[in-house]
């Protein structure tokens, strides 16, 4: 072959290459998780870390188990099944985990729908189609919701003491208003530096914003995320409840543009939403225009659900309705391939073959 005809041959794409692989980038996911799930075991104690250890532990096994069945290679060490596990444990409530043995299996089942219902029986890593871990919440929460939403107060795990319960800022908000919430926190800088912090009830991983952040900054300086859906998402959360968040206390009625962005932003699961499962490669759009609707969508459905659902959280409901969308939000949004020319009998009026 001459060097001419050499010049011309390509391999197929991709063209362009890196040593990230899909491995490194579950196992950074889980290193910046690390931040938020620490400050979940400061404030829960060994609950919490009961809890999140065996979400890990029955993912593990689940894959494992059904990849063998199946006659597949075991592919537990590319941290996905990790990941799945570290993210439901810390999508639930430490109270879970305690003497009653109504409850100890319940993180068992939420990670058998995680890993076998929901991405092994859809084909594995890459085909699922919505977020398995929030999945394995989902069925968890419509099973059993009183156990799913038995919020413990912090630290009383901690401390070794028995356990008390609570309800979390969102709830409070959602049942009593906001009067009854500054009861609780004092006063609105209090609110916000202890939603900030994490001294407050909710699930294990979603209490402390700054440990969020921090684990959401280092995979967009890494570049496993783009901004493109996690700001969009908070975003749009926080426009919305600034104008439809505020209410009369005497009427209920809606008063415009009286909301309180900042205590929607930093309550309930919304920074561990949009940073860590928003952003999943399998379940979201991969367009950069498609990810800004997605995004969107997302603070949308949280914000009516928050606003005027019957749950007083629903980052979870909306980022698997999104998931439904993903596909369709690419091929919308796709461009036409690059060098492509219309043939004479696409053009309006042209002569056909």
């Amino acid at each position: 072959m001459s060097e001419k005809e050499r010049q011309f041959i390509v391999s197929v794409s991709p063209h362009v290459r890196s040593d990230v692989t899909v491995a490194r980038i579950m196992w950074s996911v889980s290193i910046s998780l690390l931040p938020a799930l620490g400050m979940g075991l400061y404030f829960f104690g060994p609950r919490a870390l009961a809890v999140v250890a065996t979400c890990v532990v029955s993912c593990l096994v689940f894959e494992a188990g059904m990849q063998k069945w199946m006659g597949k290679p075991v592919t537990i060490s590319d941290g996905s099944a990790f990941l799945t596990g570290l993210l439901l444990g810390m999508n639930l409530p430490a109270s879970l985990w305690s003497f009653n043995p109504f409850l100890i299996h319940l993180p068992i089942l939420g990670s058998f729908f995680a890993i076998v219902i929901t991405k092994v029986l859809f084909g594995g890593l890459g085909y699922n189609i919505f977020n398995p871990a929030l999945i394995g919440r989902a069925f968890l929460l419509i099973s059993w919701p009183r156990a799913m939403t038995t919020w413990l107060k912090p630290t009383a795990g901690l401390l070794g003491m028995d356990a008390q319960t609570t309800a979390t800022p969102l709830g409070i908000l959602k049942e009593d208003g906001v009067g009854k919430l500054m009861e609780v926190f004092g006063t609105r800088t209090n609110l916000y530096t202890q939603l900030f912090l994490g001294h407050r009830a909710g699930s294990i991983g979603e209490v402390s914003v700054i440990a969020l952040l921090a684990g959401g900054l280092f995979l967009l300086y890494k570049r496993y995320i783009t901004w493109h859906i996690p700001i969009t998402f908070l975003a749009t959360v926080a426009i919305l409840t600034w104008i439809f968040g505020g209410k009369d206390p005497q009427t209920g009625r809606i008063i415009l543009f009286a909301g309180d962005p900042l205590m929607h932003l930093l309550s309930g699961g919304l920074m561990l939403g949009a940073f860590f499962m928003a952003t999943d490669y399998v379940t979201g759009p991969s367009l950069r225009a498609a990810q800004v609707l997605f995004g969107m969508g997302c603070g949308i459905l949280t914000s009516i659900i928050r606003l005027i659902g019957g749950f007083p959280e629903g980052v979870m409901f909306a980022i698997l309705l999104m998931n439904c969308f993903a596909p369709l939000l690419d091929r919308v949004i796709k461009t036409s391939p690059f060098g492509t020319v219309k043939t004479a009998a696409a053009v309006p009026g042209g002569p056909k073959a």
